[in-house]
Formats: C-alpha cells, sequence, structure tokens
C-alpha cells in the first residue's frame, strides 16, 4: 500500500472512475441510480464538483484503485459550510485501509476549505442481502461519522426497499462569524 498515491482526479481519469462506479451501480443498492451513466454525464458530473469540490483519486503504478469526492450539501448560501462526501473503491483495492486513506486526504482538503461538517449519505438495509450490507454504515462509524437521520424504506431497487442514513462527521469548529469558504484549487 506505500506505493499508492492520493492525489487530484482529472478528466482524463473519468472512463477509469466510471470503470469503478458502474459496477455500483449496476450490482449493488449502494447507489440508487438504476443505470450508470454514460462517460460524456460521468464527466459533465466529476467537471461540476471540481469547480469548488475535491475530487481525489487513489492510484497505483498507474491503475486508479479508487475515488471520494465532495459536493455541495445543498445549493442554498446558508448550507455552504457543509459538504456531501462519496467513496468508490476497486473490488481488489477494499479492506486494505485505502477508503481511509482517501478519507482522511478529502477530509483535509474540507479542513482547509473551512467546511464544518461532512455528511454521508449511506443505503443501508433492514436485512443485509446480496445487494446490500451495512459495511458502508460501519466503515463511516470507524472513520469517526454519526448517524443524525434515517429516512426508513424510501429507495427502492432489485425489487427491495432500502433506509438511507445521514451520516456527519464535523471537520471545523462552528462560530458567530464563520470563515469564507475557500474553494478548492484545482491545480
Amino acid at each position: 500500500m506505500s506505493d499508492i498515491i492520493i492525489r487530484k482526479a482529472r478528466l482524463e481519469d473519468a472512463a477509469d472512475i466510471l470503470a469503478i462506479y458502474a459496477p455500483y451501480v449496476e450490482n449493488t443498492a449502494i447507489s440508487f441510480e438504476y443505470e450508470a451513466p454514460s462517460l460524456e454525464e460521468f464527466r459533465h458530473r466529476m467537471k461540476h464538483h471540481m469547480e469548488k469540490y475535491p475530487y481525489l483519486v487513489a492510484e497505483q503504478e498507474g491503475k486508479l484503485l479508487g475515488y471520494a469526492y465532495a459536493a455541495a450539501f445543498h445549493p442554498r448560501k446558508a448550507f455552504q459550510w457543509l459538504a456531501e462526501t462519496s467513496i468508490y473503491l476497486a473490488p481488489q483495492a477494499q479492506g486494505l485501509g485505502l477508503g481511509r486513506r482517501l478519507y482522511e486526504a478529502l477530509e483535509k482538503a474540507l479542513r482547509d476549505m473551512h467546511i464544518i461538517d461532512m455528511y454521508a449519505i449511506v443505503a443501508s438495509p433492514s436485512q443485509e442481502d446480496e445487494y446490500l450490507t451495512h459495511h458502508s454504515e460501519q466503515f463511516h462509524l470507524h472513520l469517526g461519522f454519526e448517524t443524525v437521520a434515517r429516512l426508513d424504506n424510501c429507495g427502492y431497487k432489485f425489487g427491495r426497499w432500502y433506509h438511507v442514513l445521514w451520516m456527519k462527521k464535523q471537520l471545523n469548529e462552528r462560530s458567530h462569524s464563520p470563515s469564507d469558504i475557500l474553494p478548492f484549487p484545482s491545480h
């Protein structure tokens, strides 16, 4: 794992990142999308997020093993100190501590931007099945997130209803005069 680098994603990485994401859409309830986006749509999403927020990849010998990114929690100005985060790993990269490394890099970038809270929206089954386990929830709890809301039976995929957990991790202290949000440096 020591030869793995965490770096800023580039739009040229879109096909490799989509190759990591698509199986989550097609084979799991981790993503509530029913169909994987086209490469053009995925590249558009990346570009939109990268205009202001960090989008990071883990790379080993030129091969991408995972990615994590942040996005606006909500478009209204009063929510600017919050960010929504996502992380996806290639199957061969799971269980090696890479998710922690990616999230730690993402947290540092968000902290430096003056983001106060990072949120993860996590699918959760009533009972584990072949499409969804509690692994993502446990991963986020292990990294210091807390569950702040649970929406019961709100996502329907593969003929089943799944819950959604809103999980939060505080990165910076709140004040009556919060610091301006700094954009993530694109270069």
